[in-house]
């Protein structure tokens, strides 16, 4: 009996083994035959072996790209071959959607003010966009609740699913999960509607890639059911150049912290492989857009050189080379000349070797380039002498394979029909292009659900997560003579918390600092906080971050906070002992705070209730710093724009990090 049914079960293994084999050899072929979800308005569904196809160009009759069933190159080299030159270029630019009123379809075009110089261009009315100028991606700026987003951006679909191939409308995004952003083009959304979590930078404090990727599957989540497929972030960019405008959007100037933080968020974002809960990333600002020549920003033509002194490139492609590995699906390259490092020296989304040697060839990226907004019309480093139509030609003869935030596609046209652009290059960029939106499965079902949107967006579980991070990301920098945690009952006087808080933390609100046992203060540099991590010039509601690229006119920037601002707040800490909690955008030079106050802690976006439950220890402090704080401007000036962590004897080292219980470092 034993020895037969040893017998059966090979018989049944080897039968098992060929139908495995079997299904596996036909799924090379053939996909999963699983009904998916259709989302039709206007498409007529086709019946084609007991299975439910939309007919997208309305011919009667299923063609390969509108076959789920089939493989996604086959179905990209079927749609490709159907487009006419209009609609391959109308792929290739993707500039901001506005929204009529009351979440209405807007169809009124509008003039665009060039926010950095240059010429204005116009924005066209969404049925213009889709139908005319064939463009199918779009920035989504605008922020509104749940319900209303859903039911824009669906209107918006249902116009496109009526065009002639019926490709769907592509919506990405800036970030828009991080406390206290405002609305800034190019940087942030304002992210009232969604869960609140610490600013990148805090992530990275955590040093706890786990929540890390919780974080980004969360933020997925809320994207997706609200029908926005697509986010410009995370950046690459290492903070080795403490006065760049652009640090609080970093993941820090360690390479490696920041690898392991990028690839946790693409995990979540993307996950395992890009599908219907998927959103795509745009990994930025390739090939790192860190080292600008004196710390300025490169929207400007001050700051148009990034620079090399330390030899220190290959560095900052450390977490590039992650992020590829991790399954990258496009990149943004960065406005900035790099110095000494190619033959050309023009923007990085223009040049070839970046772009084409670099990053394709030797890196091994396959995916989508997506340039930097205002590449052809405003940041136009290197290429300032040729017309709007050679820059376009130029980036896509380097490898670009989008235009960001431009509405132009007939540039793109008249290339091609006048034989300055071959049609064969521009159907390189469609594939690559719509390889990602048929695996995020748009081309099935663009729609979203608002009353799955309005459960989803910032609910109670994805903010108590939230509220974990915020506590994490805290750093304590200083913690004299043990004055953390504060005891129950302790008086407090507050500036930039709600005194209402304290009660809730068992401390006592003292309403002048001579009848307090101990000062708080929240600083925001130039201004005091307000409650829940917002400043209080603005008042409630305003951001907390430095908001917009940092227009110096060229000057030499400094990292000190304004004398009017240190003298108040040393005079208080000369009157009692002070504990200060200073939001830390960039590596600010804090020497006089470091010295003077009873404990010094870094925030990185938080509420008032996560920063007191470090402050009384109802939460152990574990977070570390993700840049060093120098000592000097002098100390800043002197250290080399490429280099990590490499300011003279600073204030505060790359990693450093109190708990309780401790007097010294946890790192």
């Amino acid at each position: 009996m034993k020895s037969l049914r040893t017998h059966e079960f090979a018989t049944i293994a080897v039968l098992l083994t060929v139908l495995c084999l079997g299904m596996a050899a036909a799924g090379r072929s053939t996909p999963s035959v699983a009904q998916p979800v259709l989302g039709a308005r206007t498409a007529r569904l086709l019946d084609v072996d007991g299975l439910k196809f939309k007919d997208l160009n309305k011919n009667g009759r299923l063609d390969a790209y509108e076959d789920w069933r089939r493989p996604t190159d086959e179905r990209v080299n079927d749609l490709v071959s159907q487009m006419r030159v209009e609609e391959k270029a109308g792929m290739m630019v993707g500039p901001t959607l506005v929204m009529g009123p009351n979440g209405t379809v807007n169809e009124e075009s509008r003039p665009m003010p060039n926010p950095f110089g240059g010429p204005s261009w116009t924005l066209p009315g969404t049925s213009e966009a889709l139908s005319q100028r064939h463009i199918t991606q779009f920035i989504n700026r605008v922020n509104t609740d749940p319900k209303t987003m859903v039911g824009w951006l669906n209107g918006v679909q249902q116009l496109a699913e009526g065009t002639r191939l019926g490709i769907p409308a592509f919506f990405v995004t800036n970030p828009r999960n991080h406390l206290g952003s405002g609305a800034v083009i190019g940087i942030d959304e304002a992210a009232g509607s969604f869960s609140q979590w610490p600013g990148t930078l805090g992530l990275a404090a955590t040093r706890d890639p786990r929540l890390v990727q919780e974080f980004a599957s969360m933020a997925a989540q809320e994207y997706v059911s609200m029908g926005i497929r697509g986010a410009y972030h995370p950046q690459a960019d290492l903070a080795t150049e403490p006065r760049w405008a652009r640090i609080s959007g970093t993941l820090g100037e360690d390479a490696e912290v920041a690898s392991q933080m990028l690839v946790a968020m693409m995990r979540g974002f993307q996950g395992p492989q890009l599908g219907p809960q998927s959103v795509a990333l745009v990994v930025k600002h390739f090939p790192g857009g860190g080292p600008v020549e004196g710390g300025q920003d490169s929207h400007f033509v001050y700051g148009k050189n990034q620079v090399y002194p330390g030899g220190k490139f290959s560095y900052h492609l450390v977490p590039f080379r992650a992020a590829i590995n991790a399954g990258a699906v496009a990149m943004m390259p960065y406005y900035s000349i790099p110095k000494g490092i190619t033959k050309e020296e023009v923007g990085m989304a223009f040049n070839s070797q970046i772009v084409t040697d670099l990053l394709r060839n030797e890196l091994g990226f396959k995916g989508v380039v997506n340039s930097d907004s205002g590449i052809t019309t405003s940041m136009v480093w290197g290429v300032e002498r040729l017309t709007v139509e050679q820059r376009y030609k130029k980036a896509i003869d380097a490898g670009t394979d989008l235009i960001g935030n431009d509405a132009t596609p007939d540039y793109i046209v008249n290339l091609v029909k006048s034989g300055q652009l071959s049609e064969k290059r521009i159907d390189e960029s469609v594939r690559r292009i719509l390889r990602v939106r048929f695996a995020l499965g748009i081309f099935e079902n663009p729609y979203a659900d608002a009353e799955l949107a309005a459960r989803t967006v910032n609910n109670p579980e994805f903010q108590k997560k939230a509220d974990l991070a915020q506590r994490k990301s805290i750093v304590v920098l200083k913690n004299s003579n043990g004055i953390l945690p504060l005891r129950k009952s302790t008086k407090v006087y507050v500036e930039g918390i709600d005194p209402a808080m304290l009660l809730r933390d068992g401390l006592v609100a003292a309403s002048r600092p001579e009848d307090a046992d101990v000062c708080i203060l929240r600083v925001v540099s130039g201004r005091m906080s307000t409650g829940s991590g917002r400043p209080s010039a603005g008042g409630p509601g305003a951001g907390n971050r430095q908001l917009g690229a940092m227009d110096t006119g060229g000057a030499p920037i400094v990292l000190t906070l304004p004398a009017e601002q240190v003298a108040h707040i040393r005079t208080i800490m000369r009157a009692k002992p002070t504990v200060v909690a200073i939001h830390l955008d960039r590596p600010y030079v804090i020497p006089e705070l470091a010295l003077e106050s009873a404990a010094l802690l870094g925030t990185f976006g938080v509420s008032d209730q996560a920063l007191l439950a470090v402050l009384t220890g109802a939460f152990v402090p574990t977070g570390k710093l993700p840049f060093e704080l120098p000592a000097s401007m002098d100390a800043v000036r002197a250290q080399k724009e490429d280099v990590p962590y490499d300011s003279k004897d600073p204030l505060f080292a790359f990693a450093h990090g109190l708990t309780y219980h401790e007097g010294t470092s946890s790192r």
